[in-house]
C-alpha cells in the first residue's frame, strides 16, 4: 500500500452541487481528536476555510464526533447524527479510536459505517486518519499501521477519499516545521498547532476537490447525469458480517421490573433519553431480531454494573474499566455483547448489580441505546 497522505478516489459530486446552490451541510465524527467542544480540533480550520472560499454558501456544521467512542457507536448514531440532518459531506476519524478493537469486529463496523452514510446517494464520504504514538513503527519505517490499513481497503473498496493527517503532520515535524511537543504532548491529542496541521491537510485535499480541475470535471458529470446519485452504486461488500444494516431498538420496548424510568437527559448532547434506575437487582428485557447486540451508557465512576443472558443461556457478568480520566458520568460509551448468533429472533434479560470494586462507587444504571445487529 503507497503510505501517500492524499487518496483522491471519487469527486466530491455532492460536495460540489450543494456548493452550487448555496448551501453545503458538512458533519464529523470521530473520537476526542475531532471532538467539537475543546474548539480548537482541526474541523475549525477546515470550516474557517469552506466560508472563506465559499461565501455564496451558508456552511451548516455538525460534528457530531465524541471522545474516547470508536466505529461501533458511530454505526449506530450515524442515522440520527449525519443522515438524518442532512449532511452533505461527512468526513469519519476512527484510525485511532479504533485501534485496540479485534481487526474483524472493526471491519465490520466500519465497512457498515461508510454503507451507511453512502447508501442513499446523497452524500460524499472523506476517511481522515489521525496518529497515536502506537503507529509510530510502522510509519518510521516507511509502512502503514494496521488500523489504517484496514481503513484504507475499505476507501479503496468503496472509492471514497482519505486524508492520513497524521503522516502530514509527522512529516511537518522531519521537516522542523513544527515541534513535537507543539503536535502531540501526550502522544495522542493535538495541541492547537498540531491540529492546524490536520487541518491543512485536509484543506489542501478540498483545494483539488473543489477548486482545481477535479471539481469542474465532477460538476460536468453531475450535469450529464442530471443526478449525481446516479453515478454510482454500493459494490458487494469486503466483510459480509458488516454492521450497514444495524438498528436501534428504541428503550420503550424495553420491559422493566423494579423503579425504572424513561428520562429525556439533559446533561449530553449526544443522548436524546436514558432508561434510569439506582437500584441493584432492577431487571429489565427485551426482544429483538438479529444476530447481536451493543448498549449504550451514560457511564463513569458512579455507574453500576450488570449482568445478562440471551435465549436463556448462561449468566455474563459485565466488569467495564473505568481509567483515571472517566468522570463520575459522561462518558457515552458502548458494550458490546455479541454479533454471532443466529439471524432472527432473540431474547435478552439484563439485571442491575453493584460491581462490588473499590472503583464501583455508585448504582446509577443509564442504559442510553439498545443497538441491534441486523
Amino acid at each position: 500500500m503507497n503510505p501517500a497522505v492524499w487518496h483522491h478516489r471519487n469527486p466530491l459530486v455532492h460536495t460540489l452541487k450543494a456548493l452550487s446552490e448555496g448551501r453545503l451541510t458538512v458533519g464529523f465524527i470521530g473520537g476526542s481528536i475531532t471532538d467539537a467542544r475543546p474548539r480548537h480540533n482541526w474541523p475549525e480550520p477546515v470550516i474557517g476555510w469552506l466560508v472563506e472560499r465559499f461565501p455564496q454558501a451558508r456552511i451548516v456544521v455538525e460534528n457530531a464526533a465524541i471522545g474516547a467512542t470508536g466505529s461501533e457507536l458511530a454505526v449506530f448514531r450515524a442515522k440520527r447524527d449525519l443522515i438524518d440532518r442532512g449532511c452533505q459531506l461527512v468526513f469519519v476519524d476512527y484510525a485511532v479510536n479504533d485501534q485496540g478493537e479485534p481487526d474483524e469486529k472493526r471491519s465490520r463496523t466500519r465497512e457498515g459505517l461508510v454503507r451507511k452514510l453512502l447508501a442513499d446517494g446523497s452524500r460524499d464520504v472523506v476517511l481522515a486518519h489521525t496518529y497515536m504514538q502506537d503507529m509510530y513503527g510502522a510509519m518510521a519505517e516507511g509502512g502503514v499501521p494496521d488500523s489504517i490499513a484496514g481503513l484504507e481497503r475499505i476507501a479503496d473498496h468503496y472509492g471514497v477519499g482519505s486524508v492520513w493527517m497524521g503522516l502530514y503532520a509527522l512529516e511537518e515535524v522531519r521537516k522542523g516545521r513544527m515541534r513535537w511537543e507543539e503536535w502531540l504532548p501526550d502522544g495522542l491529542h493535538p495541541t492547537s498547532r498540531g491540529s492546524y496541521s490536520y487541518g491543512q491537510s485536509i484543506i489542501a485535499f478540498l483545494e483539488r476537490e473543489l477548486l482545481g480541475a477535479d471539481g469542474a470535471r465532477a460538476l460536468a458529470v453531475e450535469h450529464e447525469t442530471g443526478s449525481s446519485a446516479a453515478i454510482r452504486a454500493l459494490p458487494e461488500p469486503l466483510n459480509p458480517k458488516h454492521w450497514g444494516a444495524a438498528e436501534v431498538l428504541p428503550l420503550a420496548e424495553a420491559e422493566t421490573e423494579g423503579p425504572w424510568t424513561i428520562r429525556r437527559w439533559p446533561y449530553y448532547e449526544w443522548i436524546d433519553q436514558v432508561l434510569e434506575t439506582a437500584a441493584v437487582g432492577a431487571k429489565l428485557a427485551f426482544s429483538f431480531n438479529g444476530r447481536g447486540l451493543s448498549l449504550g451508557f451514560d457511564f463513569g465512576k458512579m455507574s453500576a454494573e450488570f449482568r445478562y443472558r440471551i435465549d436463556g443461556g448462561e449468566w455474563v457478568t459485565v466488569n467495564r474499566e473505568r481509567p483515571d480520566w472517566c468522570g463520575d458520568e459522561g462518558w457515552f460509551r458502548i458494550w458490546f455483547l455479541e454479533d454471532e448468533l443466529a439471524s432472527g429472533a432473540h431474547r435478552l434479560e439484563l439485571e442491575v448489580i453493584h460491581g462490588n470494586r473499590p472503583d464501583c462507587r455508585g448504582t446509577n444504571f443509564r442504559l442510553a441505546l439498545i443497538g441491534v445487529v441486523v
